[in-house]
């Protein structure tokens, strides 16, 4: 069944008083586009997350978070003091109002660059690292996927209402169609009654014929019903068993505006154009949902 690509997944880690949580969005886009956002001491996993992603969508922007802390007891970081120096000495040559009172909070300059420089790891814990990090993107995207597999059977109960609303026009319109050149022709005759009764002309009967001749050509419509159908037919089948087909998906989306146009520019009867207008308001529909398939 189709796949969305809006999802979200979730990980947690703690191990040695240092915390993991890692979270990771998707929602719809045109191909796959990654936004990695990781602490400066864990950029080096950047490469093997990105790559869990990867074997496992196919499309959307996805964002990953990864978010480290450490616990008081085991910090491995030190304070810059020449930094920390630095931003006071900055803070307090600002000027402010006479009636203002500045006050500066070490806590909140800590978060600052440079203040705080943690130890560097070594390859042994950057190796065990890096396992702790592909294991939550692993349990993320399992969650994310999960998600994704959910909105995907929404969709698919969306798109399918809409494909049987589509249907039911294509019905009338197929039933109503052959009526149309004979309406067509018993106007034409009418009229040319009328015509005649009032002067002295008259029409040869090849002449009439000519003139409904034309008019069936000119509206003939069955070949856009039967490639509409088709289209409407492939739609339904990719749907059901596949995922990844969101791209194809819109393209026979736009198959089936392009035929229901041509119905309308065709056929010379407010019952079809009825029927026509409620097809492409279903083909827009499904036009919508089709943009967050994977």
């Amino acid at each position: 069944m189709i796949v969305s690509m809006t999802g979200y997944g979730a990980a947690e880690h703690v191990e040695d008083g240092v915390s993991y949580a890692l979270e990771i969005r998707s929602v719809n886009h045109r191909y796959l586009k990654t936004a990695l956002k990781l602490p400066d001491a864990m950029q080096f996993a950047e490469s093997a997350i990105d790559k869990v992603i990867r074997e496992r969508i196919a499309r959307g922007s996805v964002t990953c978070t990864l978010r480290t802390r450490r616990e008081a007891d085991s910090a491995d970081c030190s304070v810059n003091v020449q930094v920390l120096q630095g931003y006071v000495d900055q803070l307090s040559q600002v000027r402010l109002p006479g009636n203002v009172q500045a006050t500066i909070d070490l806590a909140a300059l800590a978060e600052l660059p440079g203040v705080c420089e943690q130890e560097e790891a070594d390859d042994d814990l950057r190796r065990h690292q890096l396992e702790i990090v592909e294991d939550l993107t692993g349990r993320a995207v399992d969650g994310l996927v999960a998600m994704r597999h959910e909105e995907g059977k929404v969709l698919y109960d969306a798109l399918m209402e809409c494909c049987n609303d589509i249907r039911e026009q294509l019905d009338i319109v197929t039933q109503r169609a052959p009526a149309v050149v004979g309406e067509y022709r018993d106007r034409l005759q009418t009229r040319v009654n009328t015509l005649m009764e009032s002067s002295s002309i008259e029409l040869a009967a090849e002449g009439l014929m000519r003139e409904v001749a034309l008019f069936a050509e000119r509206s003939d419509i069955s070949e856009e019903i039967t490639r509409l159908c088709s289209h409407l037919g492939q739609f339904v089948e990719l749907c059901e068993p596949g995922e990844r087909v969101g791209r194809t998906l819109d393209f026979i989306a736009q198959e089936l505006l392009r035929e229901a146009n041509t119905i309308a520019s065709k056929s010379n009867d407010a019952t079809i154009a009825r029927s026509v207008v409620e097809i492409k308001g279903q083909v827009d529909r499904i036009k919508e949902q089709v943009q967050n398939v994977e």
